[in-house]
């Protein structure tokens, strides 16, 4: 198999939105892998985000900011139809689940840190998220 084929077969991949492949011929087999691309209402999501109204945003950023602790998918309630675990003006208990951050098909519940208040919800629900990005702020009591 010469460099044009490979390159053929990686274009299929691309354009069929294959992570794998894996080519047998003669005696020899050649293996194709790429990362997955992130799918389009992700992408839509976030392009969205920054547009969208942030709840009671405080000016100047009052309150410590609770962040990612890694990269996934921000879901600020435990089910698709249920409520979110917190809302702006809610005061949390340290410990208190803020949120779920998907990561590798793992629910990761992101706790608070300390006594407060919700100030501002930093995500938007199914938002990705990157490791350290502010996901709320929360004004100590």
């Amino acid at each position: 198999m010469n460099d044009a084929d490979i390159r053929k077969y990686a274009n299929l991949m691309r354009e069929l939105e294959l992570t794998g492949l894996e080519i047998k011929e003669d005696n020899r087999v050649v293996r194709l892998e790429r990362s997955p691309a992130v799918p389009a209402p992700v992408q839509e999501v976030v392009a969205a985000a920054p547009s969208a109204p942030a709840p009671s945003a405080p000016a100047g950023g009052e309150g410590t900011a609770v962040t990612s602790p890694m990269v996934g998918v921000f879901y600020a309630a435990p089910a698709e139809n249920a409520e979110p675990f917190v809302k702006v003006g809610d005061r949390v208990k340290r410990g208190q689940t803020l949120c779920i951050v998907e990561a590798m098909k793992l629910m990761n519940e992101i706790m608070a840190e300390m006594d407060g208040e919700i100030v501002e919800i930093c995500a938007q629900n199914g938002q990705v998220v990157d490791f350290g990005c502010p996901l709320f702020r929360i004004k100590g009591l």
